[in-house]
């Protein structure tokens, strides 16, 4: 069966080719090309970009409430092929169908929350230090924007970045990743359906070495919204700055899950479990490793590998707990750093390897791995995963979890289980992270903020703060004597 080809989308029309670099698009599962896309070019990115600014202006003048009516009816149209997008996102990237349906969800509120943000959107009025004049400030958007995702989430990441753009005035070029571009495909044909303006979503697709550099570099980019790792996120950050655009960068991280003595043992080591095994562990704010206290470190392994061990691995489409990993590439670097650590002196209590089976034989498959006697500066510690792979430290204590976390730079979260009070406030002063889950499994609700600090991200995403990012503010001094 030849592979499907699906088309990228400017400025209101399909970008039908026949010609040129393509990109094939495997299933994880089974290593199968199931669908091709046609690399965009130069001239027909900077299309998109000029369709975006055409379209900008008349955007931003619509009354809120109609630019929400378009969000609503993406919502909409969501919902209605909720079960056609799920079964895309397994076939593209690999997550159990459950997890991919959570994700239409998830999108789903993206679109809605923004529209609903609409009627929200606040500018102030302050007094003047003489008489007959008005200070007020008013919040316009950037202009053009463009959305950059990553590979774990195809759909959600581009409905939590176009929701809060298109709602504060501003239009948007996407780039998907090169490894799952099909979905964003497929959105851009509800988003058709659904009846946008022209210009006001555009789609092209490439690497980001060169489309996105493009993309980032363009003068007429206002501002940037990248979902990615570190390094990406610092060669987007300097190829910003020629023009000075504006920046929402969600980067790298690697949270640390703390388990200190006084933890609900049962209770923690089932979050722990969730929160790393979690779309085979590539979700930027997994827990990728543990610090448990030495005092219970024996217990709460043992009950770990034995939860770990029901985690069923198999086909995505069918009734299990994990699929495979998105890329081969990407799995040959998680099983070296695992034979790295190993050689450094770690455990391998579980996992490791390629499962066995036939249905194993083929696609980008790992055990659920867990790795004990793991110190500090052991690679699987060192290293963001990005994977089913778990190692375990043993601390003292707060203190040394403390330090550990906070002398990283990739600062995205951190899980904490205690039921001391004082050393929970004292974590929230303390932990120099943008997000602790404390005594709480991985999460993430629309109303929350997605944010990193120091190395781990610039700005942020989700909730009333996340709807400010595509905003700046215009002061104006008025007479009126």
């Amino acid at each position: 069966m030849e592979p499907k080809i699906y088309n990228t989308y400017i400025n209101g029309e399909w970008i039908k080719k026949s010609s040129g670099e393509k990109i094939d698009v495997e299933n994880p599962a089974n290593g199968e090309v199931f669908a091709s896309m046609y690399i965009s070019s130069i001239a027909e990115t900077q299309h998109a970009l000029e369709s975006a600014e055409k379209a900008q202006f008349s955007w931003q003048m619509l009354p809120p409430q109609e630019r929400a009516n378009y969000l609503y009816a993406i919502a909409d149209k969501l919902r209605e092929e909720k079960e056609h997008f799920a079964k895309l996102l397994v076939m593209e990237q690999g997550k159990t169908l459950v997890e991919a349906r959570y994700e239409v969800d998830d999108t789903i509120r993206y679109m809605t929350y923004s529209a609903e943000a609409g009627r929200r959107i606040q500018s102030a009025i302050f007094p003047s230090d003489v008489p007959n004049e008005q200070l007020s400030i008013h919040k316009v958007p950037y202009g053009v924007t463009v959305g950059l995702m990553a590979f774990n989430y195809p759909l959600a990441l581009i409905g939590r970045k176009i929701g809060p753009a298109l709602i504060t005035g501003n239009t948007m070029v996407i780039k998907p990743s090169e490894l799952t571009p099909v979905t964003a495909s497929e959105f851009c044909r509800i988003v058709h359906e659904a009846g946008l303006p022209k210009g006001v979503i555009s789609m092209v697709v490439g690497y980001g070495h060169d489309i996105g550099s493009y993309l980032v570099e363009n003068p007429i980019t206002k501002l940037i919204s990248m979902t990615g790792s570190t390094r990406a996120g610092q060669a987007i950050y300097k190829g910003a700055s020629q023009n000075i655009a504006g920046l929402v960068l969600e980067l790298g991280g690697k949270a640390p899950f703390i388990v200190l003595e006084d933890a609900e043992i049962d209770k923690a080591v089932e979050a722990a479990a969730i929160s790393r095994y979690a779309n085979c562990g590539q979700v930027c704010i997994c827990n990728e490793m543990v610090f448990v206290d030495e005092k219970i470190a024996d217990e709460f392994t043992e009950k770990l590998i034995k939860r770990v061990q029901k985690i069923k691995v198999g086909n995505p489409m069918t009734n299990v707990d994990m699929g495979p990993s998105l890329s081969l590439d990407g799995l040959k670097r998680i099983d070296s750093i695992v034979k790295e650590n190993i050689a450094q002196g770690a455990d391998l209590a579980l996992g490791g390897k390629r499962p066995h089976g036939k249905q194993f034989e083929k696609g980008n498959w790992y055990e659920p791995t867990i790795l004990t006697n793991v110190k500090p500066d052991h690679a699987t510690v060192q290293e963001e995963m990005f994977g089913p792979v778990l190692p375990i430290v043993k601390i003292k204590g707060y203190e040394q979890a403390k330090a550990l976390l906070n002398k990283r730079d990739d600062s995205l979260s951190a899980y904490l289980f205690t039921q001391n009070h004082k050393l929970i406030m004292r974590s929230i002063q303390e932990f120099q992270i943008g997000t602790i889950f404390i005594n709480k499994q991985i999460v993430g609700y629309i109303q929350g903020y997605h944010s990193g600090h120091k190395k781990a991200g610039f700005g942020g995403e989700d909730g009333i703060y996340g709807i400010e990012q595509y905003l700046q503010k215009r002061t104006i001094y008025m007479s009126y004597e």
